[in-house]
């Protein structure tokens, strides 16, 4: 009822379909330094998209609150806007799919822990880093975020979804020095289960992640068999599986160009799109009201589709996969819990199937040092040697080359270690047949 008066608006000026998107959120942010509170932020807001087809074109505005006065407002810049735009991409509002597979993860409890225990649990974070080791010289910081959201759609068609979703955060930062070297490492816990967080755990994974990188040094510039963290195998993959985007198909930038049923990767590399997944990431309608599923996006090596929203899916002929994303007014794609399907060997097996090489845990700059349309890159990396099957020594500063295709065709294993990243990506150390590693 509270925006009807938009629909009216919309119909007498024209507008042939119109679409509201409300989004609510609520952020709460602190963090520590040397045990003073030195950040501490609350926030509310709400945005508003508005869409509208007018002779056949989409007209776009957008809002923070919501009046009778903004309705309107909205209504005359849609028309206006709708007016300039030259593309020709076909222009849905969507009636609704026949089916809706509804996911709740929304945690109320999280609403009911109070600030001070919140906060209670970050002094016992930064305490547990700081005397954790002796080689510990700083605490880089502690903090804690939280963020809830709602998602509703609505349109002249009679479609109403909506759907809630929270989840929190800690994160701890460390510096160890040991005697003229200093490192600096982090980890991190999301959730949305108060209950299920352990700040001592988190702290003792905190300085692993930092002492275990002394006494490190480059290596031999060689070809090495490799084992990649899931933090490395996480980066890779984000820009590797953005290249099932339709869109980027679509005007020939893609990878995947042509390969839809081909093989492309190890067969031991199945990637699967799960929204509805019962986790903090999961969605069961997609940014314009299409129900989204799971399905897998390689399949043992083998392309099985692009992902399409309502435009790029009309261009071929081919129904929405429900990856639609909004990015302010535009409609993208993306993947909303993107999994690579773990196996069954530790990471310490990897590590004896490897003998004598590399485990890779950090990749920087792949903005930069990765080409987009070759997929070759070149990037300044760290980690470990392995000899004998076993983690060794920490490697310093070395640089790791070779190109995004072929790391995932050299896949031998991959492990059961998985992690789930903030980024919606969850994946396990893989081992590869080579990569170039640039040292001394």
């Amino acid at each position: 009822m509270k925006y009807d008066k938009f629909f009216a608006l919309a119909k007498e000026a024209g507008i042939e379909e119109a679409e509201l998107y409300v989004g609510e959120s609520y952020s709460l942010s602190f963090s520590l330094f040397h045990s003073e509170v030195d950040n501490y932020s609350s926030n509310k807001s709400v945005t508003i998209l508005a869409r509208g087809i007018v002779n056949g074109k989409f007209g776009t505005a957008n809002c923070d609150s919501w009046s009778n006065d903004h309705a309107k407002f909205l209504v005359d810049a849609i028309v206006a806007n709708a007016k300039v735009i030259e593309n020709e991409d076909p222009a849905f509002i969507f009636e609704g799919s026949p089916k809706y597979k509804k996911v709740n993860t929304y945690n109320k409890e999280l609403e009911k822990v109070s600030i001070d225990e919140k906060m209670k649990k970050l002094y016992e974070l930064e305490k547990a880093i700081k005397e954790g080791d002796k080689r510990i010289v700083e605490v880089g910081g502690v903090e804690y975020s939280e963020s809830a959201e709602s998602v509703t759609i609505m349109n002249s068609k009679g479609l109403k979804l909506a759907q809630k979703s929270n989840y929190f955060l800690y994160v701890g930062q460390a510096v160890a020095r040991e005697g003229s070297q200093t490192k600096s490492g982090y980890e991190l816990f999301l959730g949305n289960d108060f209950s299920k967080f352990n700040a001592q755990g988190l702290a003792k994974e905190v300085i692993e992640n930092t002492v275990s990188q002394l006494g490190g040094e480059a290596c031999e510039s060689n070809t090495y068999k490799a084992v990649l963290s899931p933090d490395v195998v996480k980066s890779f993959l984000s820009f590797y599986v953005g290249n099932a985007d339709a869109e980027e198909v679509q005007k020939r930038s893609s990878l995947f160009i042509g390969k839809l049923g081909q093989k492309i990767a190890s067969n031991k590399i199945t990637v699967e799109d799960k929204p509805l997944q019962r986790n903090v990431f999961a969605r069961w309608f997609d940014d314009e009201g299409v129900a989204t599923y799971n399905k897998p996006i390689i399949k043992n090596g083998v392309l099985q589709t692009y992902l399409y929203n309502l435009t790029t899916a009309a261009k071929e002929g081919v129904r929405s996969t429900g990856n639609a994303s909004r990015g302010g007014s535009k409609m993208g794609i993306s993947t909303f819990f993107l999994q690579l399907k773990p196996g069954k060997k530790s990471q310490e097996e990897l590590f004896k199937e490897v003998g004598d090489g590399v485990y890779i845990t950090e990749v920087q700059g792949l903005h930069a040092g990765l080409n987009p349309q070759s997929g070759n890159f070149s990037l300044q990396s760290s980690g470990f040697l392995i000899k004998n099957g076993k983690k060794e020594r920490a490697l310093d500063v070395v640089t790791v080359s070779g190109n995004l295709m072929d790391i995932f065709k050299d896949v031998l294993e991959v492990g059961s270690d998985e992690r789930v990243f903030p980024s919606g990506i969850a994946c396990s150390s893989v081992l590869i047949k080579k990569i170039i590693v640039s040292g001394k």
